[in-house]
């Protein structure tokens, strides 16, 4: 957790570099099967659990917002990061379901022991939460929710998280057709397809 150097920013530069070569144990292709699923939505548009209960996703919110924190830009929470891990492990990673919601019974036994009179890891003030946090930070359960949080701020916004792009916009990136001259031959004839004349300049 020590990355005190680094900015945020190049952090998830870095990240998104090298996100294509993480060995993560699923098919890829079940990830593009299910954008093809409708996104389960409540009242205000917001995502709705599917897999946790709202004690388990608060406590991974809270784990969530402090890898990926909230400062003058949106952190983790804004983002909605929650509802993609819930989301992926009721879908795309199922199969990973069970080992996880094992991980996060033992990370909420282990703090309930070491912390009997605090409740919830969810209820702490952010320093004790970073402080617990450095303590377990190379537990299964832990390194699960730091790729999962990346990957829900940096994904689809179909998925769950990322909402509004609030983690492309770390990177400084568009969800845009084109970004500018010169266009390839397969653009030449899309329908409706127009050059925008201030981007040739």
């Amino acid at each position: 957790m020590d990355s005190a150097s680094l900015s945020r920013r190049s952090i998830l530069q870095a990240i998104a570099a090298t996100m294509a070569t993480a060995a993560m144990p699923v098919r890829w292709s079940a990830i593009a099967e299910a954008v093809d699923d409708m996104p389960v939505r409540g009242q205000g548009g917001g995502f709705t659990l599917q897999f946790l209960s709202a004690a388990e996703a608060a406590d991974i919110e809270a784990v969530a917002s402090q890898i990926i924190p909230t400062d003058d830009t949106p952190g983790a929470r804004e983002a909605g990061v929650v509802y993609f891990i819930d989301r992926s492990l009721a879908s795309f990673f199922a199969r990973l379901a069970g080992d996880y919601r094992a991980q996060l019974a033992a990370f909420q036994a282990a703090f309930r022991q070491a912390h009997p009179a605090a409740g919830p890891f969810a209820s702490l003030p952010s320093e004790r939460q970073i402080e617990y946090l450095k303590r377990v930070d190379q537990t299964p359960f832990f390194k699960t929710t730091r790729l999962l949080t990346i990957l829900g701020m940096l994904s689809l916004p179909a998925y769950g998280g990322n909402r509004n792009g609030a983690g492309w916009k770390l990177l400084g990136l568009s969800d845009s057709h084109a970004h500018a001259a010169p266009f390839g031959h397969y653009d030449r004839d899309y329908p409706g397809f127009v050059i925008d004349p201030v981007a040739l300049k």
